[in-house]
C-alpha cells in the first residue's frame, strides 16, 4: 500500500478511532474518553480536538484552537532559519564628495545592521596613488562614522591600486 503523504494531525471528525486519551484546553488529563464525548466537550469550549500523538495506545487528542497551532508551528519554523553571513563591499575614490560618502556610509550601515560584514575599498586611479593620504582620510571618515554599528576586524591598508579596511557587525547584548 503506498504511503500518503502528511497531512498534519486529524482533528474534529477525522478522528475516528474510540476511545482516545484526552488532555483539556488548559492542559490537565481528563483521562481516557470515548470520542464522541471528547468531540463534544470541544464544542462546548469553542475549540478543536486535535490529535496529538496518533501512535500511542490510545491516541492522544488535545483541546486547542487549530488555527492559533498552525500558526505557532509556522512562527517557530520561520525562527528556525539562520541568516547567512554575507560580505558587503562599499567602494569609494579619493575625491568622493562628502555627501557621496555619506550615502556609502548608509548603505554600510544597513548592511551591518543585517548581520553582514563590510569591507571598505579606495580605490586609486592614476596620479591618485601620489596622495595616499587623501585615501587614509577618506576611510578615517568612514569608519569613525561607522564605530558604533561595528567592530574594526581588519585595520586600512593598501593592497596594490586599493586601501581595504573590513568590518563586522558587532554583536547584540
Amino acid at each position: 500500500m503506498p504511503q500518503q503523504p502528511e497531512r498534519g494531525p486529524r482533528i474534529n471528525e477525522q478522528i475516528r478511532i474510540t476511545p482516545i486519551r484526552l488532555v483539556g484546553a488548559a492542559g490537565e488529563q481528563l483521562g481516557v474518553v470515548p470520542t464522541a464525548q471528547a468531540l463534544e466537550m470541544a464544542r462546548e469550549a469553542n475549540l478543536d480536538l486535535v490529535e496529538v500523538a496518533p501512535h500511542e495506545k490510545p491516541p492522544v487528542c488535545k483541546i486547542i484552537d487549530y488555527g492559533k497551532l498552525k500558526y505557532e508551528q509556522s512562527r517557530k519554523k520561520d525562527k528556525a532559519k539562520v541568516h547567512q553571513q554575507k560580505l558587503k563591499e562599499i567602494r569609494v575614490r579619493p575625491k568622493t564628495g562628502d555627501h557621496d560618502v555619506e550615502t556609502k556610509v548608509n548603505q554600510a550601515r544597513k548592511f551591518l545592521e543585517h548581520g553582514d560584514k563590510v569591507l571598505v575599498n579606495v580605490l586609486f586611479r592614476g596620479r591618485e596613488l601620489q596622495h595616499i593620504e587623501e585615501g587614509r582620510r577618506i576611510i578615517d571618515q568612514i569608519l569613525e562614522k561607522l564605530a558604533d554599528f561595528s567592530k574594526l576586524e581588519k585595520a586600512a591598508s593598501m593592497e596594490g591600486r586599493r586601501m581595504t579596511a573590513l568590518l563586522a557587525p558587532k554583536p547584540a547584548k
